[in-house]
């Protein structure tokens, strides 16, 4: 079983998530309330929508991450999963993300309001400690 299909696999039993095609077109997603809030696109990459309040708020620590990317303007980010700690990062930021968007007042995501899928380079790391 691969990171993602264990973290898929995980938040699918959350009672808020519900499972379902990426509005994207590529893999599979976890709707909350209005739209789509994970994105699974492969074996190792996935896409999670934010508030921007809560990217604000984190961006100092998701700078500092190699399993995490943004994209200027986007409020997705983009999660690397190489090991299970990225598995929990995930988890940790879906409930973020729950958090956020409960308290936000917020109508589905217009067609401008794009996920990340192929706006992003993921670096492998460098496991060697050079």
């Amino acid at each position: 079983m691969t990171l993602a299909q264990r973290a898929l696999e995980r938040l699918a039993a959350w009672p808020d998530l519900s499972e379902g095609p990426a509005s994207c077109g590529t893999g599979r997603a976890l709707l909350f309330r209005h739209g789509d809030l994970v994105h699974f696109h492969s074996d190792r990459d996935v896409d999670l929508h934010l508030t921007v309040r809560a990217i604000e708020r984190f961006r100092e620590g998701f700078q500092g991450s190699t399993a995490l990317r943004l994209v200027p303007g986007s409020r997705w980010v983009t999660v690397h999963l190489d090991c299970d700690t990225d598995v929990d990062l995930l988890l940790s930021l879906v409930s973020v993300a729950l958090q956020a968007h409960q308290t936000v007042a917020s109508a589905p995501d217009g067609p401008g309001e794009l996920c990340n899928f192929q706006r992003v380079t993921v670096v492998a790391r460098d496991d060697s400690g050079a």
